[in-house]
């Protein structure tokens, strides 16, 4: 079944489009040979391997070299474990344990610890749910989220994540800086051979950046090497300091360092370590915030920022947000969803419990002067100073590693993927091996540019948002899995749930205001423009990943959708549900257009009939036009549904979609058909002054116009065309089944944007009368409320409201009593209704004296005794020239009309004559729009 008023091709029109197939997702996945392994043995791994990678969406085509795990080198230690301990030791292990005692005191510090390792959890609880329930490839946390959130989601929080990393990893080598100055700069603790300034500190800074990128450049496996040794450094320094409390029990002067301004040449104040003591504790246990030495302007003390909370959570948070440096190694890692989960955990359990111990030992040890006027203040209570430089040196230079290759790997996956196109394609042009040596380049670049910003405090504050808004999304994937009960969903991780997902959003989302609104704010904008400019690129149709978003939004229409109740319906709350069939859409193009501005934000199906039968064995043939449909939809842009069914004869069809359209409450109320006449096929995709001309279409839909039937149809479903009585037997069974009808005709003719952009008003006319029984017609009755109801949604319609006003016509003779009366009354009717028109009062004595055709003898049919002749056999065709010619003559600045439909005959051999009538009416109008309703559709009641 099609609708619309152009002829019918001679076959089944296909639109255009190409049917685009899935894509396999996912990296190379080649078999690699077994060593010692024969030929036959070999067979069971490689289709094993094959089942793995097909089952995780990876493709099984390619013959990469990461297949057979030869790239994947790296176990639970090297690759996660040590990572995330190095990571979270950091620049706060050995430089700012003190700031933040000092600052925050014994109580608050260890609760801010608790606080920030809480949240953590809740992420490492995300993050290890999401990473057990499938194949983890390179990418890490962004592989995780652009496969769970959509890549439109998952691109936009790459990036964020991606500069996350790269702020770390300039943070952690200013902390490296700083320890490198405190020890060997003018006044340090070990030598005097390094000027100190700004721009020799961006210099050191830069060294050690360039120390990173040749680590990077020779691989991540030697990376892994180079963690493993230096994690053992640290663990070694970092017992030597505790050992240090312990053994150095007795009061020890520490000096303040030279670069705070409060020592010049005539001051050189000292703090105070005490040892053990009941008093020292008992004075570091609540807060008392100090000036930040590190932020004077030269020597002037008094320039120097006071300290706050935000400042402080944001440098202790800064320095423990390594959670991710395992999951970014997830393309070296053997077992990824094994390893990231248990090395994440007992990594961050294994740092909070060593900065737990520090924070007590340093408060019960060290005056808070000392703690908040010399950051590095181990180094006064070293069993052996080098210790603490080593310490300083090997943490944050692993940490700044760590968190460059994170980056270079986060960008690298973005590069594959194509996420933002041109913008990253030359980046992914220079690697070598599985090592992206273009993105390691781009990651140092960016690095050395975060340098100039500043102190590690100053860089601390972006590093902790942009991780905390990278752990917010990485919980709001997590959540979107739950809550979308997706079967395929089952991480064999099963220790979380809905609500640590929800506790985790919070958490993060807060702390990110908390430690600088302003930075939160600019940081959530830059996200929003990222996601919006993703989404217009469409990168989701490149990308078949799939979308929690589906996942989710099926979940909750199901819900809703039960939660409505047809039986609860009533009139107030009513809204146009169309079903619009079409056969060629592209011809159909306005009527499509126009019907979406006519649903009201109700339900709008296109349906479509194939005339075959559908033979056993084969596939569907319903679905395979499908995508194209779908297509349509996306070109015309309308908010459309699209049903597709096969039946022996149109007629069938439509009963089918008329029935099953739809689904529970929601099912279409209205059918709208285009009309049977002659006139002749538009293309509206390859007319070049068309607005839905599309060249992509051009080659797939045949539009010829012939057509062997003697009452050609854009309606037909087949080459041999629906006869007028098989199209009025349609019209009746719509009707009897329950539905309202509207026939359009002469659509082909609508320009939409010529009406809104008209500098003068044009009309949506209504003409509530049955033109076939006037005496009979009821201007309060059904059809003609259901007119008015739908000319008033089509004026309600912004860009239809701003041109175009709504006008009512009453046909008056002069043997009605009072038509002033009856005008007041239609008017106060309107009112009732909310509708507002204006009332045209139309003579037409001219016309029904033509009425019937012994009208001239002044008598009325009577009814036949043989019940075989139908009133409309008595109409005349002057009568219906004349009321075509009274619509035309009031239609010059008309854009829209709105026609009563009458019922049609019961008895066959009248159907032919019925559509001669309709066709006789409607010929030379408008856009028309031939209505008629059974549902009552408004109501005066409030």
């Amino acid at each position: 079944m099609a609708a619309q008023d152009t002829s019918i091709n001679s076959t089944n029109a296909e639109f255009g489009g190409t049917e685009g197939g899935t894509a396999a997702g996912g990296g190379g996945g080649g078999e690699a040979a077994t060593l010692g392994v024969g030929k036959k043995e070999r067979a069971p791994l490689l289709t094993q391997r094959r089942l793995f990678r097909s089952l995780s969406g990876r493709d099984i085509s390619s013959s990469s070299s990461e297949s057979g795990n030869s790239n994947r080198t790296l176990g639970f230690f090297a690759g996660v474990f040590a990572p995330v301990s190095l990571s979270q030791f950091s620049s706060l292990l050995f430089l700012r344990v003190g700031f933040v005692v000092g600052n925050l005191g014994l109580l608050a510090a260890c609760g801010s610890l608790t606080l920030g390792y809480s949240i953590l959890l809740f992420t490492i609880l995300s993050i290890c749910a999401i990473s057990t329930n499938g194949a983890v490839e390179g990418g890490g946390a962004y592989y995780m989220i652009s496969r769970t959130l959509g890549p439109e989601f998952g691109g936009a929080i790459g990036a964020l994540f991606f500069f996350a990393n790269v702020f770390s990893s300039a943070l952690y080598i200013t902390g490296c800086v700083e320890g490198l100055v405190d020890n060997f700069g003018e006044s340090g603790y070990l030598a005097h051979f390094l000027p100190d300034g700004r721009w020799y500190n961006f210099l050191y800074g830069s060294g050690v950046n360039i120390f990173n990128l040749l680590v990077c450049l020779i691989g991540a496996t030697m990376f892994a090497k180079f963690t493993v040794g230096i994690f053992a450094v640290v663990l070694v320094c970092t017992a030597s300091v505790i050992l240090s409390f312990f053994v150095k029990n007795y009061e020890i002067l520490v000096p303040i360092p030279s670069s705070n301004p409060m020592v010049n040449d005539t001051v050189h104040p000292n703090g105070t370590y005490t040892g053990f003591s009941s008093h020292t504790l008992d004075n570091n246990i609540w807060p008392s915030y100090n000036r930040d030495y590190t932020t004077c302007d030269g020597d002037d003390y008094a320039s120097c920022q006071f300290v706050t909370f935000a400042l402080t959570f944001g440098v202790l948070f800064s320095g423990v947000t390594g959670i991710m440096s395992g999951a970014n190694m997830s393309g070296e890692l053997k077992e990824p969803g094994k390893s990231i989960p248990m090395g994440t955990l007992f990594g961050c359990l294994f740092t909070y419990l060593v900065y737990l111990l520090l924070f007590f030992l340093t408060a019960a040890t060290s005056e808070r002067f000392l703690l908040t006027n010399n950051y590095i203040f181990m180094m006064g209570i070293s069993l052996w100073k080098p210790f603490i430089t080593i310490g300083i040196i090997t943490a944050t230079v692993s940490a700044s590693l760590s968190n460059i290759i994170g980056s270079s790997r986060i960008l690298a996956a973005l590069v594959k993927d194509n996420i933002y196109g041109r913008l990253t394609h030359c980046i992914g042009m220079v690697s070598i091996g599985s090592n992206p040596v273009g993105a390691v380049l781009v990651s140092a670049l960016l690095v050395e540019g975060v340098l100039l910003i500043g102190g590690l405090n100053q860089i601390a504050k972006f590093t902790s948002i942009f991780f905390l808004l990278s752990y917010f999304a990485t919980n709001l994937a997590c959540l979107g899995l739950e809550w979308a009960s997706a079967p395929n969903f089952r991480p064999t991780f099963r220790y979380f749930s809905w609500w640590t997902s929800v506790l985790g959003m919070v958490g993060n989302g807060a702390m990110m205001f908390v430690i600088s609104p302003s930075v939160a704010a600019i940081c959530i904008i830059v996200l929003l423009v990222l996601i919006i400019i993703l989404h217009l690129q469409s990168p989701s149709e490149q990308h078949h990943w799939g979308s929690i978003s589906q996942a989710v939004i099926f979940h909750q229409v199901r819900k809703y959708l039960l939660l409505l109740d047809s039986r609860k319906d009533h009139v107030k709350f009513w809204r146009p549900q169309m079903l619009l069939m079409v056969k060629n859409p592209r011809s159909a193009c306005p009527l499509i257009d126009f019907t979406n501005d006519l649903k009201k934000s109700g339900l709008y199906v296109l349906g479509h009939v194939k005339v075959g039968n559908y033979e056993e064995g084969l596939s569907d043939p319903a679905s395979e036009d499908y995508p194209k449909w779908m297509a349509l939809v996306d070109h015309l842009k309308v908010k459309a549904f699209v049903e597709v069914t096969v039946g022996s004869s149109v007629r069938e069809g439509l009963h089918h979609l008329v029935r099953v359209s739809g689904l529970g409450a929601m099912k279409p109320n209205t059918i709208l058909l285009g009309f049977c006449d002659t006139t002749p096929s538009h293309d509206f995709f390859t007319s070049e002054s068309s607005p839905f001309n599309v060249s992509s279409y051009q080659a797939t839909s045949p539009t010829s116009s012939t057509s062997s039937s003697n009452c050609p149809s854009a309606l037909m479903a087949s080459s041999s065309g629906i006869a007028a009585e098989e199209y009025v037997k349609m019209v009746s069974d719509v009707l009897n089944l329950g539905k309202n009808i509207c026939l359009c005709r002469h659509f082909h003719q609508m320009d939409k944007q010529a009406i809104i952009t008209s500098k003068k008003k044009l009309f949506i006319d209504v003409w509530p009368i049955d033109f076939f029984n006037p005496d009979e017609s009821n201007i309060f009755g059904t059809t003609s409320l259901f007119l008015m109801q739908l000319a008033t949604i089509l004026n309600m319609v912004s860009s239809w409201r701003k041109r175009t006003c709504l006008r009512v016509f009453l046909c008056v003779s002069s043997r009605d009593a009072d038509p002033e009366a009856q005008k007041t009354q239609v008017h106060k009717m309107l009112h009732e209704l909310r509708i507002q028109a204006v009332i045209m009062l139309v003579p037409w004595d001219s016309i029904t004296k033509h009425l019937y055709l012994n009208s001239s003898e002044g008598l009325q049919p009577e009814a036949d005794a043989e019940a075989d002749i139908s009133p409309l056999s008595h109409l005349s065709d002057a009568y219906i020239t004349g009321v075509n010619g009274l619509i035309v003559e009031q239609s010059v600045d008309t854009a829209v009309t709105f026609l009563y439909l009458p019922r049609p005959p019961d008895r066959p051999h009248f159907h032919a004559r019925y559509l001669k009538l309709l066709t006789g009416i409607t010929n030379g109008l408008t856009p028309t729009v031939m209505v008629h309703g059974i549902s009552a559709v408004t109501t005066t009641n409030l």
